[in-house]
């Protein structure tokens, strides 16, 4: 199974692809890097752009999406969901499955810990994957974090209905 996680953003949008299910391989991560200087919707543009792209470089299974947190900032949590709908987009257009994981979730499926630290899932993410550094950008990290989660929840979704992933 090929897994393309997602880490939302309007300047810098985190991708990160792994294959596998129990033991995960790492195939590319990184951020799609668009100018804060381009108005909102070059910037979405450019964003469904890059991740058409990868999409049909790396031809995922499915997609998983972190969501929005909606903290005190209702401003900045509605232009990450702007952000969300693109990377949305750009999957359904392809027939991908597309999943969603808030950010406790993902913090919870990574690091055991729901309320974890940056710096933690980032460790988290080199040791699950076996990396011998901490992958970069943050936005690269975060979306492979997104990534390891779904495939922790689908491995576990499986164990319980008493069918085993290949």
């Amino acid at each position: 199974m090929r897994i393309l996680g997602i880490d939302p953003g309007t300047i810098n949008l985190g991708y990160g692809i792994i294959d596998g299910t129990e033991e995960m391989h790492m195939v590319d991560c990184g951020a799609l890097k668009v100018s804060p200087r381009a108005s909102a919707e070059e910037r979405l543009r450019s964003l469904y752009s890059g991740l058409t792209k990868i999409i049909a470089e790396h031809k995922p299974n499915e997609v998983a999406i972190e969501e929005p947190f909606m903290g005190c900032n209702v401003k900045s949590a509605f232009s990450i969901g702007r952000a969300q709908a693109v990377a949305i987009l750009a999957a359904a257009n392809q027939g991908l499955p597309i999943y969603y994981y808030s950010p406790a979730q993902v913090k919870q499926q990574v690091t055991s810990y729901g309320q974890s630290d940056k710096e933690q899932v980032q460790e988290m993410v080199k040791i699950l994957l076996g990396l011998p550094q901490r992958p970069q950008p943050s936005d690269a990290a975060d979306a492979l974090a997104v990534a390891i989660c779904h495939i922790q929840q689908s491995h576990f979704s499986q164990w319980l209905s008493g069918r085993v992933l290949k």
